[in-house]
Order: structure tokens, then sequence, then C-alpha cells
């Protein structure tokens, strides 16, 4: 992981080089997603017609991004950033000590949680569409697996805000930034 300074002829510009990571599927996805999921929690309980047509727009979104994920660009591949876990593991010991070290991509507990969210998240989305379905209508297990997946989700994904906020802090940048232009200094 280097850093490549452009510098102006007189030596006095010193901005550090930006290379593009995040391309607009993965960002048309993670933002949609943030919204439809937004969506999904406020009418859960009151809007069943909206809840039910965001879910499957999250399902479509979930597939799109799954596909992208095995065939996509280079940092969208889940070859990129999914790493073992005995390497996710020391990379949160040295994030918690501030002494991890910078990726381009995804970081190990990065990667883990985009792994995490699209498990749980075609869980609560498969749950769903069997409450929707005569065979599945008004099993308990189903709503209870669905439930039980969303509150889940939504664990994950306070935790992964939270990873977000601490890892930009520790690198010194702004990951939420990176992920809305798809630029991240090299």
């Amino acid at each position: 992981m280097e850093t490549h300074d452009k510098s102006s002829a007189a030596g006095c510009d010193m901005r550090p080089a930006k290379i593009k990571v995040w391309d607009i599927l993965v960002r048309f996805f993670h933002w949609s997603l943030v919204m439809a999921y937004i969506i999904v929690w406020i009418t859960s309980e009151e809007w069943e017609s909206a809840h039910n047509y965001v879910g499957y727009f999250i399902g479509g979104l979930l597939a799109i991004r799954i596909i992208w994920g095995i065939f996509g660009t280079k940092y969208a591949r889940f070859s990129q950033f999914i790493y073992r876990p005995s390497t996710v593991l020391t990379y949160i010991k040295e994030s918690l000590s501030r002494k991890s070290k910078r990726y381009i991509g995804h970081n190990p507990a990065g990667g883990a949680m985009v792994i995490a969210l699209l498990l749980s998240l075609v869980g609560v989305t498969v749950t769903g569409i069997m409450m929707t379905m005569n065979a599945f209508w008004g099993v308990e297990w189903v709503e209870d697996i669905h439930e039980a997946a969303a509150i889940f989700t939504l664990i994950l994904v306070v935790m992964h805000i939270i990873g977000v906020i601490l890892a930009s802090l520790e690198h010194k940048e702004n990951l939420v930034k990176a992920m809305l232009t798809g630029w991240k200094r090299s």
C-alpha cells in the first residue's frame, strides 16, 4: 500500500494521489440499500404493501450485488476482501489499539461485515418472501426467523456504522465521502 504524492514544480503542493475504489454500481447498491432498509423498518408494522415491495427491491439489489461480487470491478469482488477469520480477528485487535494497517478497499473487518450483512439480508428477504406464500402464510417459525434476522441485521448495521467511524478516525479519511464519490487517497 503505497502513498503517491503529486507535487508542483516548486514542491509546495503535496496532495496525496487518489484512486477510484467504489464503482457506480457498488455505490448505487450501498445507498439504495440504505434508503430501502430505512423504508422497510418504517413500514414493517403499518404499511405491509410498501414493506413487501421494498423488500422485493432489496432482494433484487442483493442479487445484483452478489453477481457483481463475483464478476465486478476489482474492489467490488468478494475475492478482494474475504479474509481468513484469524486475519479478521488480528485486524480488529490492531484496530482497537489504533495500530491497524490501512487498506485501499475493504479492510478485513469491513469485508467480514459486508459478507455478514449480505447473508443476514438474504435471510430476511427469503423469510419475508416465504411469509407471502400460501405454504408459509401464518407459519410462526418463519415469522420468528424473519423478525430475528431483521433485528440481527439492525445490530450489524449499527456495528458497521461504528466501524466506519472508527476506521475513518484511525486512518484519517472520510469513508462516507469515499462511498459517495468512489474515490480514496491511494
